[in-house]
């Protein structure tokens, strides 16, 4: 039987994964074997630049703290696994997607988003989504476009009651 002390320090640990995921919009399980540590730096670097992070835990600890959050992740929790999250929907999905085209050995497994769970296929899905600046991008270049062509009618109009 493992000491109180023991046991102690894996329930602080599974406070910490229970806050994370509860803090989270985005959570993605994903296999890292085979990435090197320079690797593994630079996909730290390049989800914090997207204000995300990931950790990794012992998947004994990750199930324990998800089923008490009433998570299903189970299946994700075969072999090493890293945790994802983020507050945003789509940001670590892509980083960890585009990551993977590079760094084949990444694998993302299962996730959660706005607390619907996600397959392979559909993390693949919101990966090929556009970023929330592309969006707005398109928002604004359709508003400058029907507001363009207001001002023309309303010209060709000014100029016709002219005649």
């Amino acid at each position: 039987m493992a000491s109180e002390k023991i046991l102690g320090q894996k329930q602080l640990v599974i406070d910490e994964i229970k806050d994370r995921a509860s803090n989270a919009t985005t959570i993605v399980l994903f296999d890292y074997r085979g990435i090197t540590d320079s690797e593994a730096k630079e996909l730290r670097i390049k989800l914090r630049e997207s204000n995300s992070d990931y950790k990794v835990y012992k998947n004994t600890l990750m199930a324990r703290a998800f089923n008490d959050l009433g998570i299903d992740l189970n299946e994700g929790l075969t072999g090493p696994s890293a945790f994802a999250f983020s507050d945003d929907q789509v940001a670590p999905i892509k980083v960890l997607s585009d990551f993977a085209k590079e760094h084949p050995a990444l694998i993302l497994k299962v996730g959660i988003v706005d607390g619907e769970k996600a397959d392979q296929a559909k993390l693949a899905e919101y990966a090929s989504l556009p970023s929330r600046d592309q969006l707005l991008t398109m928002l604004a270049g359709g508003m400058i476009g029907l507001v363009k062509d207001l001002s023309i009618c309303l010209d060709l109009y000014s100029q016709q009651k002219e005649n």
